[in-house]
């Protein structure tokens, strides 16, 4: 039997649905790269989708990053069924496209602490990927043992991920060509060069970092000895086929 090479792939919130309103879901954009990775029969993905439209909104608008109390108590499950409503049309795309896959809810499965994720149950995540059944996770609100909830980036998820399973390569598809710097993509970033960069808000509503957020989730993965990428989702299929891909990669510092 060929043994297939595991990826996590993250496919940013801003990839695949319209962050200026709310719940637009860039249908086209989702089956383009549900195509590029049917195609593919020797790599075999772990899929992270961000929330983009479908969460982020409703997070904000019921205060959800700050916390669980008696006046928000609603917006677990509006904020949850917009990121679900998501994570279907995904994995509606790929079965359209004859890639088994099947959504991973992180509310019924992980614990938070104060904004962290510190339990994940993979048996069953582990056991798809065995059987050929690509998991789709999302970023989504889960219960915490600190402020009763929050929210947990796909970036955190991919850092857990990676940090607990059986991964060859991580990469995180966006819709820049990587880190910029005046207008340049980065080629590599460590934990000293991030000292030299900035961040600026999108003005778009992101309650989980944004590309600051994704960089620090990769670098406790790089101390770790863990590569990433950041790139276009335009090269996609670079990154998929091992090619060089024009994006960032983050790396231990040497």
């Amino acid at each position: 039997m060929t043994v297939r090479e595991v990826i996590i792939l993250k496919l940013g919130g801003s990839v695949i649905t319209d962050k200026s309103g709310r719940c637009m879901i860039d249908e086209e954009r989702i089956s383009a790269v549900a195509k590029e990775i049917s195609v593919r029969k020797e790599i075999f993905p772990v899929i992270i989708h961000g929330a983009g439209s479908c969460g982020h909104p409703e997070a904000k608008e019921h205060h959800i990053d700050k916390g669980l109390d008696p006046n928000n108590k609603s917006g677990i499950f509006i904020t949850h069924a917009a990121v679900r409503k998501l994570n279907e049309r995904v994995v509606d795309a790929l079965r359209a496209s004859g890639v088994e896959a099947v959504g991973i809810h992180p509310l019924d499965a992980c614990t938070a602490k104060n904004g962290r994720l510190i339990s994940f149950e993979l048996g069953p995540v582990e056991m798809l990927v065995r059987h050929g059944i690509v998991p789709v996770l999302h970023g989504d609100v889960v219960m915490d043992l600190g402020q009763g909830a929050c929210i947990v980036s796909g970036d955190q998820l991919v850092s857990y991920l990676a940090g607990n399973m059986a991964v060859d390569r991580i990469g995180l598809a966006t819709n820049v060509s990587g880190v910029l710097k005046d207008g340049s993509v980065i080629e590599t970033i460590d934990s000293e060069s991030i000292a030299d960069l900035t961040f600026n808000d999108s003005g778009n509503t992101d309650v989980t970092g944004g590309m600051k957020g994704k960089i620090e989730e990769l670098l406790l993965l790089s101390e770790a000895g863990i590569t990433s990428s950041i790139f276009h989702i335009d090269r996609l299929g670079d990154f998929l086929d091992g090619r060089s891909h024009g994006g960032t990669v983050v790396t231990k510092s040497r």
